[in-house]
């Protein structure tokens, strides 16, 4: 990777899992772009933390399932800081339900965004990225547990993993790695929303070290990846999950 440009791009990366590698990454001397949805009170609070700290960081709106969005993303992250050479899709939609009581909205909701809104990142990183780059995707370790009410979801993110490994493939002489990071059960606010702590405990249960990863856990693996160490990992899905799976 070139050291005259360390740009990292992350998707969803204002909250939970998604600011904690923003914040990582930014501490490994990255300019980060941090893209958000709707929330721009959190995403502008972590831009100034970052900068607060000594890092270069800016935010940046865009709603991953529209193309013209992501595509003018790309754009913004390029006019500040240069064209992205990590990319990291963190951007994701949680909503646990039977099979048999999902909607169409929340289905397509969860597609869209977790499935199209990667393939939508993906796409632009192909094209527009130097040679050297990194591409980091979020999965679940849920595509290995198989956890009840969690079909939907588990099925974008088998998507997305079975997507990475062959673009990096597609990818071949470019010297551009692509990998998933699949996490275990994380301590964000999208993982606590409608669980009981009867459950949580439950699910810290599930590995052997016996409880829930933090986000630093899960943003560590990433820096791992797009770090100077990570160069030779590609093609891979990296279940950070404690030993749950």
């Amino acid at each position: 990777m070139s050291s005259a440009q360390k740009t990292a791009l992350v998707t969803g990366g204002s909250r939970g899992i998604g600011a904690a590698i923003s914040t990582r990454l930014a501490a490994d001397g990255f300019s980060v772009v941090v893209n958000y949805a709707g929330n721009a009170q959190a995403a502008q609070s972590l831009v100034d933390t970052i900068t607060q700290n000594g890092g270069q960081a800016i935010a940046v709106q865009a709603d991953v399932a529209d193309p013209v969005q992501v595509a003018a993303l790309f754009e913004q992250a390029q006019t500040a800081f240069g064209v992205p050479n990590v990319v990291v899709n963190s951007a994701g939609v949680l909503k646990m339900q039977p099979v048999a009581e999902v909607d169409d909205a929340t289905f397509d909701q969860m597609v869209a965004v977790n499935f199209k809104g990667t393939f939508n990142t993906l796409r632009e990183a192909a094209r527009q990225m130097p040679d050297g780059g990194r591409i980091i995707n979020l999965s679940t370790s849920v595509v290995g547990a198989k956890l009840e009410r969690y079909a939907i979801y588990t099925a974008t993110k088998a998507a997305v993993e079975s997507m990475s490994a062959i673009l990096a493939k597609e990818l071949r002489g470019r010297n551009i790695t692509v990998n998933s990071v699949a996490p275990g059960p994380t301590g964000t606010d999208l993982f606590y929303e409608g669980k009981s702590d009867e459950f949580v405990a439950q699910l810290a249960k599930m590995n052997p070290l016996e409880r829930i990863a933090t986000p630093e856990d899960i943003a560590g693996v990433v820096s791992f990846l797009a770090g100077p160490d990570g160069g030779w990992i590609n093609a891979q899905t990296l279940r950070a999950n404690g030993g749950m799976v």
